[in-house]
């Protein structure tokens, strides 16, 4: 089964206000699963979280470095990596704090944080600099990072990622492409090292979108690095508005919409994703 994300909180707002909190707990003790399976990857300290990783192709590639979205984790990636990894390119994703197999640790979830922490993970693995492909909150970081870190990035593809709090719809333009809630909930408790925290997560992220991302056109006008702005064409969570918002003030940036789907395109549509960000990073 393929396990999705609605990685723009704003779904995640929604459900909390539609199932209450009570039935969230309920829904999460149901879906308690057996220990957590044995990983492929690694887990590192880094600013106080035990943070998992996986890296694949070879050890001398290009490296690409995967941040997925809101409630997600490295899974998201796994239509994208192989195809990176048969073009020779080394890939680097791991479970932002509070997410997937990493812990939440003692600081705070915000995405100045999550960059910071991307940015450690690349000193923790000796990477001097790589290019950067983020989904939704994902795609937020990295160009968090462009503000913030541009020596430390190639070229960056920021996919269903928004602006500023604004450019998202006020509720989500639902699609069959859209999973269960109860998929997330499984997919925590299967993961996690604190799988009690589901529902502070969800509240965590509920009120990050409400004050962020929020950047300036004077910020997103001094990106130095190339950058890709992707997204369906069919977007359940951004206005159309709000990404062609960046691609016209970043400077150089290249827009693309992919038709017929719209927040899931890595999973629901891999093969024309693929080719898309494979053809950015070759350019």
């Amino acid at each position: 089964m393929h396990r999705f994300t609605i990685i723009l909180s704003l779904a995640i707002v929604m459900v909390l206000e539609l199932i209450g909190p009570g039935t969230m707990r309920v829904l999460a003790q149901d879906s308690t699963p057996a220990a957590t399976p044995i990983a492929p990857g690694e887990t590192v300290s880094i600013n106080g979280a035990d943070i998992y990783y996986e890296t694949h192709g070879p050890v001398d590639g290009p490296p690409v470095l995967l941040l997925h979205g809101a409630i997600g984790n490295t899974e998201e990636f796994d239509n994208l990596v192989p195809a990176l990894v048969a073009a020779g390119y080394r890939t680097i994703a791991f479970d932002q704090r509070g997410r997937g197999r990493s812990t939440w640790g003692d600081r705070p979830i915000t995405y100045e944080q999550m960059a910071a922490d991307t940015v450690a993970m690349l000193d923790e693995l000796g990477i001097d600099r790589a290019d950067v492909v983020g989904w939704s909150d994902g795609g937020i970081v990295a160009l968090e990072l462009a503000l913030t870190h541009p020596e430390r990035l190639g070229r960056v593809v920021a996919y269903g990622a928004n602006s500023r709090p604004e450019g998202n719809y006020p509720e989500p333009q639902m699609s069959d492409q859209m999973p269960a809630f109860e998929d997330f909930i499984a997919d925590y408790q299967r993961l996690s090292p604190e799988p009690e925290r589901f529902e502070e997560l969800l509240e965590t992220l509920g009120t990050l979108i409400t004050v962020a991302p929020d950047f300036t056109d004077e910020e997103l006008g001094s990106i130095s690095v190339p950058v890709l702005i992707l997204d369906g064409a069919e977007e359940e969570f951004v206005k159309p508005e709000d990404t062609k918002r960046m691609a016209e003030l970043i400077p150089g940036a290249q827009l693309v919409f992919i038709p017929d789907t719209g927040h899931f395109a890595p999973l629901a549509r891999p093969e024309e994703f693929n080719r898309i960000v494979l053809e950015f990073l070759q350019a």
